[in-house]
């Protein structure tokens, strides 16, 4: 090992700690004892970095968890900790590196590296949601981890607001938000295609409030003059689609102002304001998939046909 040098370094300054068999000398330089037992800390900590950035995950491990038993009073050891679950997060096991950082956390609530910690226990969440190809499409899967992500990354941001890893967060938050929204729409639709009214818009008004600034608002919110035409509510529909037309671009805006015609064509006809084609849905998912459950609280639909 390469530690024993600095072990037994360790046991000729006379220090009282568990060096593995070494005794205690009686001298009179505690503090000379002390800045020993540093130095000794810090050259073992220096020396397991060597494994630890050549990928030689197993020694580094061995290493690190060898000063974290010799050390245990310096900053050394604290570090140690961090550089074990970071071993965890290279080899992508990303569950056992979150639970590594969350130990770090909880264990040292004052010490400078919280806030690493706390960033690489974002990072873990979000690079452990599953985007395999061979699984069904994003939407249509379990979002339980994305939605751990979310609240993670959100409560990091409120409490780092200067944060020199923000840019990073506020891109892995853009994602993960994209990908809750989506899937309420992919869960909206579901409940579309069954006739359940109701729960379509409740879930859409859900996303909109809950996710807000996703850049899908305007997808959803046609969604939801969609489903407010089929329930025979031209009114409600006309308020939505002239919200989007006015407050947003893009294709989703040109799909509103023509729904505002047809409302407007049909009911000066005195003919059904059904939507005549549905809107363009990038998120839409395959007719046939069912979906999956999701973490979010409980939403305000009729309890005979809960949200999935």
């Amino acid at each position: 090992m390469r530690l024993s040098a600095l072990v037994a370094g360790a046991c000729l300054a006379g220090l009282t700690v568990p060096l593995g068999g070494c005794e205690s000398f009686e001298i009179g330089a505690a503090r000379h004892a002390t800045l020993t037992y540093s130095d000794d800390a810090r050259a073992a900590y220096n020396e397991s970095l060597k494994s630890f950035r050549a990928k030689e995950w197993d020694d580094a491990r061995a290493l690190f968890g060898e000063i974290k038993k010799l050390f245990p009073y310096t900053r050394y050891a604290r570090l140690a900790e961090l550089r074990l679950a970071d071993i965890d997060f290279e080899q992508e096991k990303f569950s056992e590196s979150i639970t590594g950082y969350r130990e770090f956390v909880q264990n040292h609530k004052n010490d400078p590296d919280i806030e690493y910690a706390r960033y690489r226990i974002t990072k873990a969440l979000f690079r452990d949601i599953d985007d395999t190809l061979f699984l069904p499409p994003q939407e249509e899967r379990d979002q339980a981890t994305a939605f751990e992500a979310y609240k993670e990354i959100r409560s990091y941001l409120r409490d780092y607001p200067k944060t020199r890893y923000r840019k990073e967060e506020q891109y892995m938050f853009e994602v993960v938000i994209g990908r809750l929204v989506r899937h309420e729409l992919f869960v909206s639709r579901y409940y579309l295609r069954i006739d359940n009214f109701a729960a379509t818009v409740a879930r859409i008004d859900h996303a909109v409030k809950a996710y807000p600034g996703s850049n899908l608002e305007p997808e959803a919110l046609v969604l939801k003059g969609e489903t407010l035409m089929k329930m025979k509510k031209p009114d409600e529909a006309r308020a939505v689609f002239d919200l989007v037309r006015k407050d947003y671009g893009g294709p989703f805006a040109l799909v509103a102002g023509k729904y505002l015609d047809e409302l407007g064509a049909q009911q000066k006809a005195g003919r059904p304001v059904e939507p005549r084609s549905p809107s363009p849905s990038p998120s839409a998912a395959s007719p046939a998939a069912t979906p999956t459950p999701i973490a979010p609280p409980a939403l305000p639909i009729n309890p005979a046909n809960p949200p999935l």
